[in-house]
């Protein structure tokens, strides 16, 4: 075979393999990131390492620390701070008797912001000392660019992430497999040891409910942050994360993301 003939195959070769990626979709986000959650290799991005709050996706790094710090079993007791917590999901009431498996649950299907103070009161001495917990554990993690404030996302000056960070944090979260399994869980009923109260949990992550190759994982929404979500999925033995911040349509696009990420893999 001459010269010409082997460089001829060379490219044909070249072509056939480009042929075979798939063209990046438009994503409208702010910042977003999209991960191979097996090996960790960037597959997308867009201003990755951007500060941005993160809203309720805070949540993330709040759970996995209650999940691999805390008793599960144990029994809290919902304090006045986390009883008079903004915003919450759950309405904890103050001397309310209810596990930290079901705080847990509360926070990422509900989006419990005041689970989130139970939570932290609950594994550390405090809130505060909580918090320097999850900024230490993001350190640990890679995750350099964040800086948190709060265990929930609601908006406080300086609380920040990045998409990538959020990436990091979710990959090393999803390795835990209670985690994993209650980010998948579709429905949840979480009951009360102190009464007969229970409340029905329906996982407000609607990829759960539109996608079935998601598997997580959490939502977050304030008027400074927009609507964001982290977003994990399996198809066949690939795994990946999809991160998007302040996106016009983050189900959509985490959709289109994700997709495309199994493409390419």
């Amino acid at each position: 075979m001459n010269k010409r003939n082997l460089c001829v195959l060379i490219l044909l070769f070249f072509f056939l393999s480009c042929s075979t990626m798939y063209a990046a979709p438009s994503i409208q986000a702010s910042a977003a990131v999209l991960i191979d959650a097996k090996t960790g290799i960037i597959l997308y991005s867009k201003n990755h390492d951007t500060l941005r709050p993160p809203a309720s996706t805070t949540k993330i790094l709040t759970t996995i620390l209650a999940i691999e710090c805390g008793n599960l079993d144990e029994v809290v007791v919902i304090s006045e701070n986390a009883a008079a917590t903004g915003e919450a999901s759950l309405h904890l009431r103050l001397g309310e008797h209810i596990t930290l498996k079901n705080l847990v649950y509360g926070a990422l299907l509900k989006s419990g912001n005041d689970a989130c103070v139970a939570i932290a009161e609950a594994i550390a001495p405090s809130e505060e000392e909580f918090i320097g917990m999850m900024n230490l554990k993001a350190q640990t993690l890679g995750a350099y660019n964040t800086r948190f404030f709060n265990t929930n996302g609601l908006p406080q000056s300086g609380h920040t992430t990045t998409a990538y960070d959020l990436a990091l944090m979710t990959r090393y979260a999803l390795e835990n497999e209670l985690f994993s399994n209650i980010v998948n869980t579709k429905e949840y009923t979480m009951k009360w040891e102190d009464s007969s109260r229970s409340m029905y949990l329906k996982n407000i992550n609607k990829l759960l409910w539109i996608y079935a190759n998601a598997t997580g994982v959490k939502t977050g929404t304030t008027d400074k942050a927009g609507k964001c979500l982290v977003a994990s999925a399996r198809k066949e033995q690939k795994e990946i994360i999809a991160v998007l911040l302040n996106s016009p349509d983050r189900f959509g696009e985490a959709r289109r993301l994700l997709e495309y990420g199994f493409n390419n893999i």
